[in-house]
């Protein structure tokens, strides 16, 4: 089948797209308010886009009605915000999150996560993530609904059972990520394979 996204629908592009880009890591992101109310959302559009520097991306849509979401309006506000990954352990309380609370609501304690202080920024971090990343906001693009947030990292915990005793490597059998597949459908890292290159192959390589 072939599809012209010219002339599709907006939800029928929704759908291709996030049906066959997957998956898709899930960025719990914390901000915080001008009356200092906490804000947690969960992003699957959403991305390490560089190490050097070490740049993060966001996508978020406006609300149905055209306005901005709490997450955007915090970000624009403060330039700062804290990506988190999600792993089994935390994705019920990263579901509740995602319901379209009033921007009065602290998601974090209504999930029954925990908060405590970042490093760097103000925005909290969530205690149970096994991985966060404080960020500051390096650029912001809008392209009509959607805005694109490129986050430089500032700041990174790791929970320490997560890497070997070096810090330096992921252990994949603790630290086991999920993903947004389509729809309602989310998959776990828990089936990790290696693949490697060739002797025969990196003779190719130029430096």
């Amino acid at each position: 089948m072939d599809f012209d996204f010219t002339t599709l629908p907006e939800a029928d592009r929704y759908r291709l797209l996030c049906s066959f880009v997957g998956p898709r890591p899930i960025a719990l992101v914390t901000t915080i308010d001008d009356r200092g109310c906490q804000n947690a959302a969960p992003m699957s559009f959403f991305n390490v886009f560089s190490h050097a520097p070490p740049l993060l991306i966001l996508g978020m849509q406006t609300k149905g009605d055209g306005s901005e979401k709490d997450t955007v309006a915090n970000i624009r506000r403060s330039g700062e915000f804290v990506a988190h990954m999600v792993d089994l352990a935390i994705a019920e309380e990263m579901i509740v999150t995602s319901v379209s609370f009033p921007s009065d609501v602290d998601e974090i304690q209504f999930a029954g996560l925990t908060s405590t202080p970042s490093v760097k920024v103000a925005a909290p971090r969530i205690k149970e993530s096994p991985c966060a990343m404080e960020c500051r906001v390096s650029q912001i693009l809008d392209y009509e609904r959607r805005t694109i947030v490129i986050g430089e990292v500032v700041q990174m915990y790791v929970r320490d059972e997560c890497l070997d005793k070096e810090g330096r490597y992921v252990q994949p059998e603790i630290y086991q990520p999920i993903a947004r597949l389509h729809a309602d459908n989310y998959i776990v890292a828990d089936n990790q394979f290696v693949l490697r290159k060739s002797p025969e192959l990196l003779k190719f390589e130029t430096l």
